[in-house]
């Protein structure tokens, strides 16, 4: 379908025209993640995991980050097989609802550990969410070992925020200040920009289509200069 016809579409449907107005017009990007409610909101979604196991190695012998881990579905079950995994996340109550101790609240942007202490950073559904995303990218890159592997999964939107309505209701009570919770839209030609001058290499790159159409990306840290190909 033509540019040209997707807009006739939407011309003919006054509230999807209306709601999507509404989403490009609100206030600047805010981070309102101080919430119990979106923290018990996000499932275990099986599929996760199953997607990690396909992209990366991992071991008892490995050192994990998870970045924007919610309450640590993922972390959790990491744990159970012996990895040494960390979850953070901005939101408070995430780690105060989580069921396992290994759930920090911090922010990416500002991550408490030392230079390269993990073999593997995950961050699933969380980057989209982030207002300084070139400073937590950064965080990640620093907390990264050499020849460690990041790995990113996110959201293949059309148009910025049109998969963040459900979470917009649950924050903010209307489904029209989306564009705030996901802050960004990204892609993987993107990420490769971000990444690549923080010494990070793309792996690997995918679309794919669960629940919600999305992209993967995986980077390895490499040491000196990027070679970009």
């Amino acid at each position: 379908m033509s540019t040209r016809g997707r807009a006739s579409d939407l011309n003919r449907c006054p509230i999807l025209h209306g709601a999507l107005h509404l989403m490009t017009v609100t206030r600047p990007a805010t981070n309102a993640y101080d919430s119990a409610r979106y923290a018990l909101a996000n499932r275990w979604d099986p599929s996760h995991l199953r997607r990690i196991d396909e992209l990366v190695d991992l071991g008892p012998s490995d050192s994990v980050l998870e970045v924007g881990c919610g309450v640590g579905h993922l972390t959790k079950r990491l744990a159970l097989r012996g990895i040494d995994v960390t979850g953070v996340d901005a939101n408070p109550n995430a780690s105060e609802l989580a069921d396992t101790h290994r759930v920090l609240a911090m922010h990416a942007e500002d991550l408490e550990f030392p230079d390269a202490t993990f073999d593997a950073v995950l961050s699933v559904h969380a980057l989209e969410h982030i207002p300084p995303l070139e400073r937590a990218l950064s965080e990640i890159a620093r907390v990264l070992k050499f020849g460690g592997t990041a790995v990113f999964i996110y959201p293949a939107e059309p148009i910025r925020g049109l998969y963040a309505i459900p979470t917009s209701v649950i924050l903010h009570g209307t489904p029209f200040r989306a564009r705030e919770v996901h802050c960004h839209k990204l892609w993987p030609t993107k990420m490769q920009g971000l990444m690549e001058p923080l010494g990070m290499t793309e792996a690997h790159r995918e679309f794919t289509l669960l629940r919600s159409p999305q992209y993967v990306s995986v980077f390895q840290k490499v040491p000196g200069p990027t070679r970009v190909a």
